[in-house]
């Protein structure tokens, strides 16, 4: 028999129904020679210090640096993952060859590999890497499986970044919790966290730094077309009263008049962040919400692999693009003018040289069904309109410069016209919605000028206030996190900074959050500040290695460059090694200070909490059936509230009838209802609930 892992029990459903495999089985499915079988994201971590000593359960600052001579792993402790470990040990050391289905990206290659070397496996592994879910999809990958020792340096750069985090975290945290917590608390450092904290420590001390000043410009009006004095800003008003006397004593003269045509490029593909963006800026999506959304579209089959940082396809995807855009039904309209015509092949979109492990994030073939949540309505809108709009021509402009003076002033306005939308066409709706007062400025009609003209104007003074630099929102956060802190607005600059962005696209959603959770970031709208803990954490390290965005991109390029093969993970490893030990040595040493923890953040509104009505089920004390975590209340279903890894979840609608919580919990827990009536209509008979977690109707 062949052995297939999958990294969570939907997944693994999905291939087995490609594969036959339709004979359910305690923890996993058999039929047509395959066993496939499923973990729940991570099965095995890495060993954590007292496992290599017990003395290492304290946290005194003389055993430190603790530096394991080899890192080791195990199970995670939870009933369910044992019992399902298990089921996988033994299906291993029975059968003839081993597949590997996790996520095709450097995490899932780490999951998987953990779990068979925990297994003592020695059968001959393969992997399938597939970019969607689809049937195709998965048969293409099946025909097309590779030697699991492809992926071999893959899985170096995985664990070595677990290595990484580990020997960071572990001592970091522990040091500083010791040396600067006053024991009030964990003082938790990571080699991402850590430098994401500090670029929002530092935009807080600049806005807080910031003090406003008040300026005046010199404005006039001439043929309808406002004009701005293309000289400093005049610091007071005094001056700003004597500019207006000297204008209104002469004529406005056009100095030159030009108009030049351009072409605006297409937008390109989303990659997982510039979704995250996107999604935040037009919803007000948090990075990790996004991060679920599309993992659920990329589930149900409907958009591709998301855990990229590509905006590009191969070059091999091509023959395909016009049978998914004639199966984007809801976008015909928008679609049909590309079908007329062969779709362009543009290096902008295909380039085999920019893709690694998967390629952009576009639809599959498989169109949505009505059953979608709004967020996730919201999220493949977004993907969709983006894979229409870079096959649609340019957008081509006219940008027209006016220079002119009044006296010696000189003065200059900038027009902006569409001539042809090209792709905006795509966005008509959206520009109506989001255009801004510096939009319709820089869109103002401008009639034609002939040098030399004069004529009279209308001057005025303009009075406004500096303003201090922009707090962070996710989506600023995210790309200055791409970019490890540079400010960079063109995506062709943007796209070759990626190898030296902190953290990587699947993991800075989590980072984020882990900040909110540690106290140490607050939302305030759609900003994010720093909290006085964050600061004072911060403030506290001197070393500039742990906090510096820039070095810890380099860590980051050095593990692209390990997953190339271009690296050794073993240097990856010493280098970390003499840096936690170097900062364990300077600190001991250092002066000691106390970190003030505050009880929550400053300004955030109290929670009040409700109280439980008497007969309400606690879903959180009852247990997933398949690994063990704790269920959670959705608004439409029960489910494992690790339902990302697990994909466990029974809906309160089954067959038309709507389930009782009372109904549910027997459902869920005894494996079976009592007798019911009114499925689909009239139907009774007996739900029950599989060790796969299927639920089917048992009708006497």
């Amino acid at each position: 028999m062949k052995l297939c892992i999958a990294e969570k029990p939907s997944v693994a459903r999905d291939i087995a129904k490609v594969l036959g495999a339709d004979m359910p089985k305690q923890g996993y499915y058999e039929g047509n020679g395959y066993w496939v079988t499923w973990t729940f994201g991570h099965l095995c971590t890495l060993k954590e210090p007292h496992d290599y000593s017990p003395h290492y359960k304290s946290w005194d600052l003389i055993f430190l640096p603790i530096i394991p001579q080899s890192f080791g792993i195990k199970l995670i402790p939870n009933p369910g993952v044992e019992k399902q470990f298990k089921i996988i040990e033994r299906l291993v050391a029975d059968c003839e060859e081993v597949i590997n289905c996790g996520d095709a990206g450097q995490e899932g290659e780490l999951i998987q590999r953990w779990v068979l070397q925990k297994a003592k496996c020695k059968k001959p592994v393969q992997r399938l890497w597939i970019s969607s879910l689809t049937e195709e999809a998965i048969k293409e990958g099946f025909a097309n499986l590779k030697p699991g020792s492809d992926y071999q340096n893959l899985y170096l750069a995985g664990n070595a970044r677990a290595v990484g985090d580990w020997l960071l975290g572990i001592n970091a945290t522990r040091l500083f919790t010791r040396k600067f917590g006053g024991g009030n608390g964990v003082l938790s450092i990571g080699r991402v966290q850590t430098p994401t904290l500090a670029m929002l420590v530092q935009r807080q001390k600049e806005i807080d730094a910031f003090t406003s000043e008040e300026y005046w410009e010199l404005k006039t009006t001439y043929r309808d077309v406002l004009f701005s004095a293309a000289i400093d800003r005049l610091k007071t008003q005094q001056k700003a009263d004597s500019g207006l006397a000297y204008l209104k004593q002469h004529p406005f003269e056009i100095v030159s008049f030009e108009i030049k045509e351009g072409k605006e490029k297409n937008p390109r593909l989303f990659d997982l962040t510039a979704l995250q963006v996107e999604a935040n800026r037009k919803f007000g999506f948090s990075a990790d919400h996004t991060l679920k959304y599309i993992q659920s579209l990329y589930e149900k089959k409907h958009t591709t692999y998301p855990r990229v940082d590509t905006t590009y396809l191969s070059e091999n995807l091509y023959p395909k693009i016009s049978g998914i855009l004639q199966r984007m039904h809801h976008y015909q309209a928008l679609i049909a003018p590309l079908l007329d015509a062969p779709i362009p092949k543009s290096k902008a979109v295909f380039d085999d040289t920019k893709v690694t492990d998967h390629h952009a994030i576009i639809p599959t073939e498989v169109p949505p069904t009505a059953s979608l949540t709004k967020e996730e309505k919201q999220i493949y809108d977004l993907v969709a309109r983006r894979f229409i709009a870079v096959f649609y021509p340019e957008c081509k402009i006219s940008n027209t410069l006016v220079e002119g003076k009044v006296g010696t002033i000189p003065f200059r306005a900038n027009g902006k016209q569409i001539l042809e939308p090209g792709w905006r066409a795509v966005y008509d709706k959206d520009k109506k919605e989001e255009s801004t007062k510096k939009d319709k400025e820089e869109e103002q009609h401008i009639p034609n000028f002939t040098k030399g003209e004069q004529g009279p104007h209308e001057p005025l003074v303009h009075q406004g206030k500096t303003s201090p630099p922009k707090p962070y929102t996710e989506a600023t956060l995210l790309r200055a996190m791409e970019t490890a802190g540079k400010q960079i607005d063109d995506e062709e600059l943007r796209e070759m900074m990626k190898n030296n962005g902190i953290g990587r696209p699947s993991t800075r959603a989590n980072i984020i959050e882990t900040l909110f959770k540690r106290k140490y970031i607050e939302r305030k709208k759609k900003n994010i500040f720093a909290t006085p803990t964050g600061i004072d954490l911060i403030d506290t390290i001197d070393d500039e290695l742990l906090k510096s965005p820039e070095l810890t991109g380099e860590w980051e390029y050095k593990l692209r460059k390990i997953e190339r093969g271009e690296y050794e993970a073993q240097l990856f490893k010493e280098e970390l090694v003499t840096m936690v030990t170097d900062l364990t040595r300077k600190v001991i040493n250092d002066n000691t200070r106390t970190v003030t923890f505050h009880a929550k953040a400053e300004n955030a509104e109290p929670k009040i909490k409700k109280p439980r009505k008497i007969q309400e089920i606690v879903w959180d004390s009852h247990p997933c059936p398949l690994c063990s975590k704790p269920l959670m209340k959705g608004k439409a279903a029960i489910g494992c509230s690790a339902h990302q890894q697990c994909g466990f979840r029974v809906p309160f609608v089954v067959m038309d009838k709507k389930l009782t919580e009372k109904q549910l919990l027997d459902l869920i827990t005894k494996r079976k209802t009592t007798k019911l009536k009114g499925f689909n209509g009239q139907a009774e008979g007996i739900l029950i609930l599989s060790d796969s977690g299927e639920v089917s109707l048992q009708q006497n």
